[in-house]
């Protein structure tokens, strides 16, 4: 029995949080929270693919907190929306995935100094609740209009994906959905590869410092 398609019908606007050119073969839209491993998982496949695929590549993120399982990811969809009014949404989305597991008021103001926010509003932005009501609104749309009940939640060009989020996976899900051909699997998979590795070189040479220092 084939699985059953499920489309999106929140179509992508400018109030979305958008990565790349519209002219891209792929748009991928995620509903996602910042807390969530899976997604975290997602964002560290996605940088590699994004890093490769370029312009090929649209990437659309909501915020989807879930706060029974993640209690502090409405606090830092709070804060991506607050960067976002400084224009710094992407900046803030690299920092709160890179440090899933420390998401308090006092780490999302360092991640606010990191991307070179200014601090004045964005903690004036946080301690009024700002964006709550824009975060929650957004809850209530993707629960009701689009059935999301876990993160993350994935579309490739509206069609959802139900596949797993590593590297391999998701290109071959974007492959299948590219419509005109446009992408070239096998050389992006080898341009991924290097990618990855000179990534794993990098952590080792990172590592083989710190067992310096600390010899």
């Amino acid at each position: 029995m084939s699985e059953e398609i499920v489309r999106l019908k929140t179509t992508v606007t400018d109030q979305d949080h958008v990565a790349g050119p519209a002219s891209a073969a792929i748009t991928l839209v995620e509903y996602g929270n910042f807390e969530c491993i899976q997604c975290g998982s997602a964002y560290r496949s996605l940088k590699q693919i994004r890093n490769v695929l370029a312009d090929e590549l649209r990437l659309v993120f909501r915020n989807f907190p879930m706060v029974q399982t993640h209690p502090d990811s409405l606090r830092a969809a709070e804060a991506a929306e607050a960067a976002a009014a400084q224009g710094k949404f992407w900046q803030m989305h690299d920092e709160l995935f890179t440090h899933q597991k420390a998401l308090e008021d006092r780490d999302l103001i360092r991640y606010a100094k990191r991307v070179s926010l200014d601090i004045r509003r964005f903690t004036h932005d946080l301690a009024e609740n700002i964006f709550l009501p824009k975060v929650q609104s957004a809850y209530e749309q993707s629960l009701f209009d689009e059935h999301v009940t876990g993160t993350p939640t994935i579309y490739l060009n509206e069609i959802r994906y139900t596949g797993a989020s590593d590297v391999q996976s998701l290109l071959d899900a974007i492959k299948q959905s590219d419509p005109e051909d446009q992408i070239q699997l096998p050389e992006i998979a080898g341009q991924i590869r290097r990618f990855g590795r000179k990534l794993r070189q990098r952590g080792a040479a990172l590592v083989g410092i710190g067992q310096t220092l600390i010899d």
